[in-house]
């Protein structure tokens, strides 16, 4: 049986973080705020570095590279429902879980299109460019124009490449992009722009998240990718202006799944249902308890986990992209659909602790 522990939206999750920094900011914010306890465990400040490790679970800090990341860890909070990087970073410009904003898994059931988008590109799973309007995905005003409204400026860090990207328009409508190409970049650019009061920096570190698809948790390639954002999180700590505090989280975790423990649906049961979502949280429009009987794999109907994707109300939006109940695969199993790519041995999306528990890292400056 799959495990079926949901995330704390009420003051245990990413949601919620993000609901503290925006209060602590402007006074207030559209989702509770974190737990008191957890709260005190950072600092006010006058500017915050927010620096999410895509890919890096807690769990994940046991890695013997990992050491100025563990000795950072001030506990641990839940990623929203699915574990999977759009919908965490949706949460992050928004402020919101899924359940109002509306990006409901990695691969989403557009009804306005007829069709399931691959919301990393947005794309449909083949790879043809969707006509969408992709500054107006998310709802308005996200958590940059809020912070804007109240002359606290928001700035985001992240790889030249991906700036002007279909994703990078709709997550960071209203909030000035800092390109950079090395890690050194990364970090000189997150702590020089920290020196201003009244900024919330975002700085987003993807290595670990493609190590780990790729590669694996055992491999070279990973070990270097995790050592890698230690010693960005290091330096980030060492150069951190003074009045600045530099938060750190992740937006899922991960975990390896063999050849053989990655299932493939068979052709004749797309006939009749559209698959999306993710491999670990397979969402069906159709008939999901029959095909539940031979895969590793619960059905849990809608009316059953409609709730996973954090409080309501619902929005329309939201409403109208759920699929009729989802395939959990079991924890050691991924299924995969005839657009998956089977070659991933990392994977995430479902709700085991390695998948959803991530750390809450703080430094002061």
């Amino acid at each position: 049986m799959p495990t079926t522990t949901l995330p704390d939206y009420s003051g245990g999750s990413l949601v919620n973080l993000m609901a503290e920094l925006e209060h602590r900011m402007t006074g207030s914010s559209p989702s509770p705020r974190l737990h008191t306890g957890i709260a005190d465990l950072v600092p006010g400040a006058d500017t915050y570095v927010l620096v999410l490790f895509d890919g890096l679970g807690a769990s994940q800090l046991d890695h013997q590279v990992a050491g100025p990341l563990r000795e950072s860890l001030a506990t641990t909070i839940d990623a929203p429902f699915p574990s999977t990087t759009t919908v965490s970073l949706a949460t992050v410009a928004t402020g919101l879980p899924a359940s109002q904003h509306g990006i409901l898994g990695y691969q989403l059931w557009m009804p306005e299109l007829d069709v399931v988008a691959n919301t990393i590109h947005w794309t449909t799973l083949w790879g043809d460019a969707l006509d969408i309007d992709a500054g107006a995905l998310l709802p308005h005003p996200n958590l940059w124009q809020r912070l804007t409204e109240h002359n606290i400026e928001p700035i985001t860090v992240q790889p030249t490449n991906f700036q002007g990207s279909s994703l990078s328009q709709a997550l960071y409508r209203g909030c000035r992009f800092e390109g950079i190409t090395t890690l050194d970049e990364l970090v000189t650019a997150t702590v020089d722009l920290a020196a201003q009061p009244r900024r919330l920096i975002f700085t987003y570190f993807p290595n670990v998240d493609f190590a780990a698809h790729v590669y694996g948790q055992e491999s070279d390639e990973y070990g270097a990718a995790l050592a890698a954002a230690a010693l960005v999180w290091e330096q980030i700590g060492l150069r951190l202006p003074q009045g600045a505090v530099a938060v750190g989280t992740a937006d899922h975790g991960h975990v390896d799944f063999a050849a053989d423990r990655r299932i493939k649906i068979p052709k004749g049961a797309h006939d009749d249902r559209e698959f999306y979502g993710d491999g670990r949280a397979m969402f069906v429009k159709g008939d999901g308890a029959a095909l539940a009987e031979t895969l590793p794999a619960t059905w849990i109907p809608i009316d059953r986990c409609r709730h996973w994707w954090g409080p309501g109300p619902m929005s329309e939006t939201a409403e109208k992209r759920l699929p009729d109940g989802i395939l959990l695969a079991d924890d050691d199993h991924v299924l995969l659909h005839r657009f998956s790519d089977d070659r991933m041995i990392g994977n995430h999306g479902a709700l085991t602790d390695a998948e959803r528990t991530i750390p809450l890292l703080v430094t002061p400056g």
